[in-house]
Formats: structure tokens, C-alpha cells, sequence
């Protein structure tokens, strides 16, 4: 809680409005915290409580400036100075670090100090956009004061600050995110190997979705390679990229899918992007964990992990022309292995802070049920492959409660009508969470948690003769392959990966059929269903492109 004694009435007038500035930023956090803790649960479980917490970085990149954001976030200033300048004088051209010190300077009304602080940054190599992305908020007295501030700002007139980044590719269309300094109005101009050119409506801006827009341009030709670039208030933008159209649903397919998880913001490990682009894969699968958020009550920090990542060069380059598909997992929707409960509006932080701010930032196909049921599961097709996207968090319950549940009865309605409508050679149904429940020893975070629920699932599939089910996940610090044994169906096996650029490690599991944490690694899955009997050859593949593993499951196998 913001120590509100810290305004006296002895300040200046200026520095009276600078702190009610902050309190301004800090008021829906405040009103969020105390509606989610407020009450008991009304299925009789706590609440997870999760807070603006300071925890501890843990020696971990990713979350030594989430560290000092908090601490400035709460009016800590002092404490968060002191960390800062510690850590810079261990890693004086750390970039990140600089940019911190120019958001403290900022906090305390010193716009050229902070603008000063901001130019060293830009000096040891943070990407412009940052400046001017911010989080906004955090730089609005600069921009508002600061020639500098607003100079930089300037530079983006009809410019990107994040983006393009593909996402939700069809065989006859294609979604485009992108994110402008100010309001703008966006389009897409699609060309056609050939000369067809196909333009989008235009889609507006602002800073009610902190500048972003997702464009969609349809009637494009099938399995069809296209260049595009994105106009920015009519004038070219100067970003743009090139895709390959899907073919049409229902049609055999060669696809290539990268898949992984556990992507915390470390700058030397975002060059696995690259080494994903290197491979060239048809679409790319983000089965969360995928910025670290862990402050799912504050809108400022959650904007500030996206934009850290969406400002690296190699992951732009990367999703400017892989379509992306999203959904998320603890770290991004909450705190560490949390539950939101079964309430859809309760608590306030799950629709009004961690949804809209996953939405703005993604270009996905579906989001739950919208905002009436929000959520971030769907299903979409990619030729004869159907790809199911689960949401294990919005409505998980205590797993240490009679009858937990992790995906909600909304949900599992969802999924089991979803399964019996699906026609595609191969079904890959994906989880945040691991679903062998060997992978995490006794934790009941994974499916091991929901027993029932995830035979629920299972022996639904074998009622219903629901064949080529594949199943994939991530949330565990490495790349594991694992075979499920059913006796009255056939066995399932699971493709996880999750060690995408972090840091962290967990341990390799000698019960899987393989397993591999000795660097950073991704998923690579290449289907074939043009064959007599179609495959999926699934390999894990280290940030240094070396291929480690390697496992092959045929069509045939994947059937009683």
C-alpha cells in the first residue's frame, strides 16, 4: 500500500502536484487491491492475494528492474535509488538500469536529469522505442516538459514504436499489431507475388490501449507468399515484412510450428528469436510465461514487461513475419502457480487489469469469450491441423479444495464440443501446464493438481473415438518429451518446452523419454499429412540452433 503519510502539507505546490500526479497512476491499482482481497471466495476457497509484492530479484535479470519499478511504484524512492545505483555500479553500461534511473529522475519532476539519464541509455543500446512507449505514464511530466522528451517523440511521427507482428494467419487472410506514439490511423497494404495489391481498413490507435491496433487484410490468395508494409496515417511507415498465406482448411499440409514458453526479459538470451527465424517456421506457438509479469494489479508494470520485449530488434524482425499465436500461463496472468478463481468479474484485477492488457498487446484468433467471458483460449485450423489453445488460470480454483477445477465449466463445455467438431488429421491440444503429471514431482500446479478434470478430458476423447490427438505445454524450465499411457484408448504423447531465454533451470526428468535443460531451447514440430501415413516429428532445438533431441510420432499411433 502507498504510504499516503509521505504527502505533507509542508511541500511546494509543485511537488504537491507531482505526488498527486502519482497517486493519479496509482489510484486503479489501490481500488483493484482492495476489491481482490475484499470477501470470502463464493465457492468457499480463498482467493489468491496476489499484490504489488517487492519479493526478492533472485539474481535473475528479468526481474531486477521489475524490482526497482516497484519500489518506485510505491513511492519508495530512496530504496529503489539505492538498488539502481548498486547494480550500476556491477554493470555500469547496463542499459535497463539507465532507463530506470531516467523513470526515477522523471517521478521526481528532474526532467533534464531524466532525460540525461535517458540519452546514456540509448548510448549502451536500448532501442528507442522504449522512450517513447514508456510506459507512458511514468514519462508524462518529461514529455509534457522536457524539449528532449518531446523531440524523441517526434521522431515517430507516422513511424512504428512496436511492431508489425503477425499474427492469427489463415489461408485467406492475416491480423497485424502494431503500436504508434500517438493516435493514429493504420493500414496494411498486402502485395502479392505477382502484383495483386490488397489494402485493410483503417483501425485507429490511442491511449486507451497504450497506442496499439491489430489490422486485419483479408481475401488474399491461399498458400500464396505476400510482402506487406503498414502505412501510418497514409504514409509509409517504413516497417513492413513478408508471410506465406495458409493453405485452406481441410487440405494436407507440410507445417513447421516453433513452441515454447518461459521467455523472461535476459538481453543476451534474446538472440534465441534469431535461431527460431533461422529455422523459418509457418507459425509459432507462445504457451505463456511469456514477458513475466507477477504484478497482475499494476497496469504500469504489466505494459512495461511487454514493452521491454517488444522493443528488441530480434524478436520484431522475428514476429514481423512468423505468425504468433498466444496464450498465457501463472507468471503473465498472476503471480507464481496462482488460481484466479471462479468468478468471472471477481477478482477486479482479472477482467479489468491482466485481460485488456493481454488483448492489447496479442493478435490472437479469440480471447475466452470475449469480455462478457473473459478468458484466452480458442481454436483455429492451419490446413487439416486443429490447434486448441487452453486458458489454465482465469477460472482455476484452489487445487488443495474439493473439486478443483482448472479450466471452469464455461471452458470445459467449450473444449468438449470444440473436440467432437474437430475433422483434422492431427489435434494438438495445448496447455500452459504440463499435462504428464511426472513432470513436477507431488506440486499440484499441473494437471497433477486436476486429476479429474484432466481425465474428464481424456476419457472424453476415447468416448467419442476422437482420434490424432497430440497433446503440448510448456511451464517447465526445459524441453521434455512424454508418453501417456492409456489402456483404453491410445497413448498420448506431450511436446514441452519452456526455456525460451531464461535463466532459470529445472532439472532434467529421467522418467521422460527425454529431457534437456543444458541451455536455453525451443520446440520445433514439422507435420506432414500428405503422406500415406502422416507425421509429426518433433525436435527440441538449443538458442545455439543445435538439435538435440529428436522423436517421431506417426499418425497411425494415435488411434485405438
Amino acid at each position: 500500500m502507498v504510504e499516503l503519510s509521505r504527502l505533507s502539507m509542508k511541500e511546494s505546490g509543485a511537488d504537491t502536484m507531482r505526488r498527486l500526479h502519482i497517486l493519479v497512476l496509482l489510484v486503479p491499482a489501490l481500488i483493484a487491491s482492495a476489491l481482490a482481497q475484499g470477501g470470502p471466495d463464493l465457492a468457499g476457497a480463498s482467493r489468491p492475494r496476489p499484490q504489488m509484492n517487492l519479493g526478492s530479484p533472485e539474481g535473475q535479470y528479468k526481474r531486477i528492474h521489475q524490482f526497482a519499478l516497484r519500489l518506485i511504484l510505491l513511492l519508495r524512492y530512496e530504496e529503489a535509488r539505492s538498488f539502481l545505483q548498486e547494480h550500476l555500479e556491477g554493470h555500469p553500461r547496463d542499459s535497463e538500469t539507465h532507463y530506470l534511473m531516467a523513470v526515477w529522475h522523471a517521478r521526481q519532476g528532474e526532467f533534464e536529469e531524466s532525460a540525461r539519464w535517458m540519452r546514456k541509455a540509448l548510448d549502451f543500446g536500448l532501442p528507442p522505442g522504449r522512450v517513447v512507449a514508456g510506459p507512458r505514464a511514468l514519462f508524462r511530466g518529461a514529455v509534457e516538459s522536457s524539449d528532449w522528451y518531446r523531440e524523441q517523440s517526434s521522431r515517430f511521427d507516422h513511424q512504428l514504436v512496436h511492431g508489425p507482428l503477425l499474427g492469427n494467419l489463415t489461408h485467406d487472410g492475416a491480423s497485424f499489431w502494431v503500436r504508434t506514439a500517438d493516435s493514429a490511423r493504420v493500414e496494411v497494404q498486402v502485395n502479392r507475388t505477382g502484383g495483386e495489391r490488397v489494402r485493410s481498413a483503417g483501425e485507429g490507435t490511442g491511449e486507451d490501449r497504450d497506442g496499439t491496433a491489430v489490422v486485419r487484410v483479408e481475401g488474399l490468395r491461399p498458400g500464396t507468399d505476400h510482402d506487406y508494409r503498414v502505412l501510418v496515417d497514409g504514409r509509409d511507415s517504413g516497417h513492413g515484412g513478408s508471410f506465406r498465406t495458409l493453405v485452406p482448411p481441410g487440405s494436407a499440409i507440410t507445417l513447421r510450428l516453433a513452441f515454447g514458453g518461459g521467455a523472461g526479459f535476459v538481453p543476451p538470451h534474446e538472440r534465441a528469436w534469431t535461431t527460431i527465424e533461422s529455422f523459418s517456421p509457418d507459425i509459432m506457438l507462445l504457451l505463456g510465461d511469456n514477458v513475466y509479469i507477477d504484478d497482475p494489479e499494476s497496469r504500469i508494470m504489466q505494459r512495461y514487461t511487454y514493452h521491454r520485449r517488444q522493443s528488441r530488434p530480434e524478436w520484431r524482425k522475428l514476429t514481423a513475419s512468423t505468425a504468433v499465436f498466444t496464450i498465457w500461463d501463472d507468471h503473465d496472468f498472476s503471480t507464481n502457480d496462482s488460481w484466479g478463481g471462479p468468478e468471472t468479474f471477481l477478482p477486479f484485477w482479472k477482467p479489468h487489469f491482466v485481460y485488456p492488457v493481454f488483448v492489447e498487446n496479442w493478435a490472437n484468433p479469440g480471447y475466452g469469450g470475449g469480455p462478457e467471458q473473459p478468458g484466452c483460449w480458442y481454436a483455429f485450423r492451419t490446413g487439416d491441423i486443429d490447434f486448441v489453445m487452453l486458458d489454465c488460470r482465469y477460472y482455476r480454483t484452489n487445487p488443495r479444495q474439493p473439486d478443483p477445477t482448472m479450466l471452469g465449466p464455461v471452458q470445459m463445455a467449450w473444449l468438449k464440443e470444440t473436440l467432437e467438431g474437430l475433422t483434422g488429421t492431427f489435434k494438438v491440444l495445448c496447455s500452459s501446464v504440463p499435462w504428464d503429471f511426472r513432470t513436477k514431482g507431488d506440486s499440484l500446479d499441473t494437471w497433477n493438481g486436476f486429476k479429474a478434470e484432466r481425465e474428464e478430458i481424456f476419457s472424453h476423447i476415447e468416448e467419442n473415438d476422437i482420434e490424432g490427438v497430440l497433446l503440448v505445454s510448456a511451464d517447465r524450465h526445459r524441453s521434455d518429451a512424454w508418453r501417456i499411457e492409456r489402456p483404453e484408448g491410445y497413448d498420448l504423447h506431450e511436446f514441452n518446452s519452456s526455456r525460451l531465454t531464461n535463466q532459470h533451470v529445472h532439472k532434467e526428468m529421467k522418467e521422460a523419454i527425454f529431457s534437456y535443460n543444458r541451455k536455453q531451447s525451443f520446440g520445433l514440430v514439422d507435420f506432414d499429412t500428405t503422406r500415406g501415413d502422416p507425421l509429426a516429428t518433433y525436435r527440441v532445438v538449443s538458442i545455439d540452433g543445435e538439435i538435440v533431441h529428436t522423436l517421431q510420432v506417426r499418425r497411425s499411433m494415435l488411434r485405438r
